[in-house]
């Protein structure tokens, strides 16, 4: 299953965005969901997690910026970033089945192709 994600854009650094990733397909009460990004020549990271259980995990470059939240009656998961840095600038994909979601430093999406969505750019000027 593809999931959309939204809500990108250009801001400058020390700025915020958002971004939103509605589900229609299946309810994410159940599942793990995780955002992950990748930037140009970089390979796709795990950024953050919400497992089935409802443990969340940050990779060590977003935490304390970055807050996962999942709103159950609209079946959405969100991203809010916070204090963007340059570095910060990627294309942000979510995802849910087939992904790993254990621990801060175990956050990987799903190695089929066909399960990623299209992201959503987010550039942060400096």
């Amino acid at each position: 299953v593809q999931l959309q994600a939204s809500g990108g854009g250009l801001v400058q650094a020390g700025g915020s965005l958002r971004l939103s990733c509605a589900v229609s397909e299946f309810t994410l009460d159940y599942y793990a969901i995780g955002w992950f990004r990748q930037a140009p020549g970089k390979e796709r990271e795990g950024v953050s997690c919400i497992s089935s259980s409802g443990s969340i995990y940050y990779a060590d470059s977003v935490k304390g910026r970055f807050t996962i939240s999942k709103d159950h009656a609209k079946n959405t998961v969100y991203l809010q970033m916070n204090s963007l840095k340059p570095e910060d600038t990627a294309v942000y994909y979510c995802a849910a089945h087939g992904i790993l979601c254990y621990s801060d430093h175990e956050i990987s999406g799903p190695t089929d192709s066909g399960s990623w969505g299209q992201g959503t750019q987010v550039t942060v000027s400096s």
